[in-house]
């Protein structure tokens, strides 16, 4: 399956930006179709999660190793689950005016082929308003600033 990407200028800090998306064990708050996380081990530069994630009555669960590289990189791989593979990465850039550059991309392949056939159909707008949540979210926890967030891919 193709992968795809995303950069936006957003007005809160990488730090914030960074705590937000590390913040994996409440991804099931704020997420659409993440219906649970749990946290098997988190220290400063690696964290082992699962997250189960549902689409009407299908429901799958998956572990990923996320390796974190404050306040700049968080990087996702796949462990173990319905994927056959994942590639999740999310870059962050303070910006000299304020507010970061964040880039964000996912390539993922399930092998389960139902799975596979919804998510070709539905990948793309699902991908647009899982990035809308988190910046959803972080205007909830860090407010709104006068910049707005601008799209640039």
């Amino acid at each position: 399956m193709p992968g795809i990407q995303e950069t936006r200028v957003l007005p809160w800090t990488s730090e914030q930006m960074f705590d937000l998306v590390a913040d994996v064990g409440r991804y099931q708050d704020f997420l659409p179709w993440v219906v649970a996380t749990r946290v098997r081990s988190n220290n400063e530069t690696e964290m082992v999660a699962d997250m189960v994630v549902g689409f009407k009555s299908l429901r799958e669960k998956f572990t990923s190793r996320v390796t974190k590289q404050r306040p700049g990189l968080i990087d996702v791989q796949y462990v173990d689950g319905p994927l056959r593979d994942l590639d999740n990465r999310w870059h962050f850039q303070a910006l000299p005016e304020g507010g970061c550059k964040v880039d964000f991309s996912v390539d993922f392949t399930f092998k389960n082929k139902v799975f596979e056939a919804l998510a070709g159909q539905y990948f793309d707008r699902a991908f647009r308003k899982m990035v809308a949540a988190f910046e959803t979210r972080a205007e909830q926890l860090y407010g709104s600033n006068n910049s707005s967030a601008d799209n640039v891919a």
